[in-house]
């Protein structure tokens, strides 16, 4: 049976019909108050996608939003009523995995090109169970074994992706230091490195390493992923401190993709990083 992911944290929890609701809830305020999406989200220190994400019922907005929404918006505690059936609903999901990732999964299982830049760990599709073990049991706050054993489980059920067919166009350019972080110790690390090699080996897959030396960079930012979901444009995904955003705005997503080019061009050759990742392994 096909594993289909929920669409959204509404269609996910069961409970579409409250967040649809209160979607056009917060439209209907934020219009009256004569704001654009951009200007409420300034207000609230949101961007101007997670806005619109709310309102569409396709992301759960938080209990401290709610609460500063309905005092900007003049709602007179309409919003702040509603809070204790948001937090039910929060406390009632069972999602394979986190709310604030829910739509992001649910694309990259059906993407028909995914481009990721990493610049701190291995991204989640290259990972071995190991090594992802190794990262959430690193986490801080520390996460349950329960959680721990469920992330993994879910992470390694995302690669399925690789299986497709026909299968989907994938690129990474990876920062050096990512050759040179033993995540988990040597043991896990030699076979993290070797399933580099497995997955680069791939005729739809093509890896590319960022050279430490490297004396310009255009991207001294965080990570991110751009991925062309079926039937749709090309979107971002970046995720900075525990606070994921999803980017749909075609200019913000050219000027990513445009970075994330000069990043291609500027690294080592797919075969060029072949041969590193075997001399890293060689020297562990």
């Amino acid at each position: 049976m096909e594993d289909r992911r929920p669409e959204t944290p509404a269609e996910a929890e069961g409970t579409t019909g409250l967040f649809t609701a209160l979607g056009k809830m917060l439209r209907l305020l934020r219009e009256g108050r004569g704001l654009t999406q951009k200007e409420f989200g300034e207000l609230v220190s949101y961007g101007p996608d997670q806005i619109s994400a709310m309102e569409r019922g396709v992301r759960t907005p938080q209990p401290d939003f709610l609460e500063k929404a309905d005092e900007l918006l003049d709602a007179g505690g309409l919003l702040k009523e509603v809070i204790p059936d948001v937090k039910e609903a929060m406390a009632r999901a069972r999602t394979r995995h986190p709310e604030w990732y829910r739509s992001y999964a649910s694309m990259e299982a059906e993407a028909v090109e995914l481009h990721v830049y990493a610049n701190q760990g291995v991204p989640g599709l290259l990972q071995t169970a190991d090594y992802a073990e190794a990262v959430f049991r690193q986490r801080r706050p520390f996460l349950s074994e329960e959680t721990i054993e469920k992330r993994v489980a879910d992470r390694l059920s995302r690669q399925r992706v690789f299986d497709r067919w026909p299968p989907p166009i994938v690129s990474y350019v990876l920062e050096e230091v990512l050759l040179d972080r033993p995540i988990g110790g040597p043991t896990v690390f030699r076979e993290q490195l070797l399933r580099l090699l497995q997955v680069g080996g791939m005729r739809n897959v093509e890896i590319q390493v960022m050279p430490t030396r490297c004396e310009e960079h255009p991207n001294l930012d965080s990570a991110f992923n751009l991925l062309v979901p079926k039937g749709h444009g090309q979107v971002a995904y970046t995720e900075a401190q525990g606070y994921p955003r999803l980017i749909t705005d075609r200019e913000e997503v050219r000027k990513i993709a445009d970075r994330y080019g000069i990043m291609r061009a500027m690294a080592l050759s797919p075969s060029e990083s072949r041969a590193l990742v075997e001399k890293k392994l060689e020297e562990l």
